[in-house]
């Protein structure tokens, strides 16, 4: 049978530094997609949850949450990065940029921007910059990635570019102040805490108390969701004789659901404005229980904003741990996401 048509995605063998993909299929959000994400989550926030709250901060109808616009580029990006991936290693240098609202359409576009080949000899790392772009060409998200890749051909001689220097962090001075909405009329009766910047402290752990159990069905409706083809995710058939003889859980998945619990004590982090830097640490499987915990480790104020200041969040994940039984020793045992973040909250 021909597959001359087919595309069987990219190898380590197919990149190079420098090299500009631009991905299909742009795709208009609506509402659906919204109702959709929420009932995959659950997600509580009020600014996403509510077109009068939306508008109180400013805008004009309640935005899509940033990890559904982050999702929905990532999504585009797979079939030309990592369809042939063995894993996805992190991020870094991650910023929202201009609001999403259903109607809006999205395309991204990434460039290469680093190359390595491990030492086995089977795989390399490819390092991407990626930009989520609206109808507008205004730039709603960008973010760097890293993901180890499987040679087509073991034999095959790799050119090697450095891979890139990245930032430990966003600065909080290169936050713009027009990506946080205005929060001079917030209501915390509404959006269901009363915690404003000023009561959190620098150091501070919080317990989001709940977890959420992965079921196969719901990953994989939100993995289709974004459009995601990686196959890691879902073809059992190929992944039977993988290394886990089962399909792994989308890593944005787990973002998702994390954050959707960080709303137990995180109620008034409504905005997402920048990724300094995360990592999938270890694999998760349906039937497996999500809990997560926050630590603040830095505040920032936002240069002529007294309605609105950053935190800088670290946000862990774990696997079939209560976060309240989490070891002291934060030696990583059972953790599955390991994530950094900048959020703006109301003062």
């Amino acid at each position: 049978m021909s597959q001359s048509k087919s595309s069987g995605g990219n190898f380590l063998e197919d990149f190079s530094a420098g090299q500009i993909l631009e991905h299909a299929t742009p795709r208009t959000v609506t509402a659906g997609d919204v109702a959709l994400y929420t009932a995959l989550y659950g997600s509580r926030f009020a600014l996403q949850s509510s077109e009068i709250f939306a508008q109180s901060c400013g805008l004009h109808q309640a935005p899509l949450d940033d990890w559904l616009v982050f999702h929905i580029v990532f999504g585009k990006t797979v079939p030309d990065i990592s369809l042939n991936a063995v894993a996805n290693l992190g991020y870094a240098e991650g910023r929202f940029g201009v609001p999403v609202y259903a109607g809006d359409t999205l395309r991204a576009v990434s460039e290469v921007i680093g190359i390595k080949e491990n030492s086995n000899g089977k795989t390399g790392v490819v390092y991407v910059r990626t930009r989520g772009l609206n109808q507008n060409h205004q730039e709603v998200l960008s973010y760097v990635r890293w993901v180890m890749v499987r040679k087509r051909d073991e034999a095959s001689v790799i050119e090697a570019s450095p891979p890139p220097v990245l930032a430990g962090h966003v600065a909080h001075e290169s936050i713009l102040s027009r990506s946080v909405p205005d929060f001079s009329n917030f209501d915390c009766g509404l959006s269901g805490e009363p915690h404003r910047w000023d009561d959190y402290e620098v150091g501070e752990k919080i317990d989001h108390m709940d977890g959420m159990t992965i079921e196969e069905a719901e990953h994989q409706l939100a993995t289709r969701l974004y459009q995601n083809t990686a196959r890691v995710h879902f073809n059992q058939f190929a992944e039977s004789e993988g290394r886990f003889g089962k399909r792994l859980i989308y890593g944005g998945h787990v973002i998702s659901l994390a954050r959707s619990l960080s709303f137990n004590g995180l109620a008034n982090a409504v905005k997402v404005v920048a990724l300094n830097g995360g990592r999938h640490v270890a694999p998760l499987f349906a039937g497996d229980t999500v809990f997560a915990w926050s630590a603040v480790q830095d505040k920032a104020e936002i240069a002529g904003r007294d309605d609105a200041g950053l935190l800088r969040l670290r946000m862990i994940a774990t696997k079939d741990l209560p976060c309240a039984t989490f070891p002291e020793s934060d030696d990583g045992k059972g953790v599955i996401l390991d994530l950094d973040m900048w959020v703006a909250v109301p003062r």
